[in-house]
């Protein structure tokens, strides 16, 4: 039987880091438990109306956040505060499939579009690998705005 799981971060700025790899991914803010969404309400605002009516001070309300792919299909994305920044390389990463069903140049062009878009969003260009058949593609590796390591293939 497979299991569900999902993909934890550890965070300096949880609320900025689930912010970034929203725009990544394609996914949403979910709302808080119990509470109808209106269409087009900011799910962050109403994370903190809910926090704010349950007494959590301000200074608290950003030990964690989580994504969601709104197709239900991939994997909840869970940010969760640490007092330490990141100091070794990770062990797992994400890969970002920016050019699915593309090949050579025009899928390289579209890893680099899709490279420029993140860099805009504050994560950093790491490395281009070039394609090297039949055992890559190419890909591009990355750092989030806190250092995580992803690539883009």
């Amino acid at each position: 039987m497979s299991r569900h799981f999902q993909v934890t971060f550890d965070a300096r700025d949880p609320g900025a880091l689930s912010s970034f790899w929203k725009e990544t991914l394609g996914y949403v803010h979910p709302g808080p438990p119990g509470v109808t969404l209106a269409n087009g309400e900011d799910p962050l605002a109403a994370w903190d109306a809910f926090l704010e009516k349950q007494g959590v001070p301000p200074s608290e309300r950003n030990r964690a956040s989580a994504i969601e792919d709104p197709d239900g299909d991939g994997p909840r994305v869970f940010f969760q505060q640490v007092p330490e920044d990141k100091i070794a390389k990770n062990r797992v990463h994400l890969d970002v499939r920016a050019a699915p069903g593309l090949q050579g140049d025009e899928r390289m062009a579209a890893i680099e579009a899709e490279c420029d878009r993140l860099v805009a969003l504050g994560a950093k260009r790491v490395s281009r690998s070039e394609p090297a058949p039949p055992m890559s593609m190419g890909f591009i590796v990355m750092n989030d705005p806190e250092g995580n390591e992803f690539c883009l293939d």
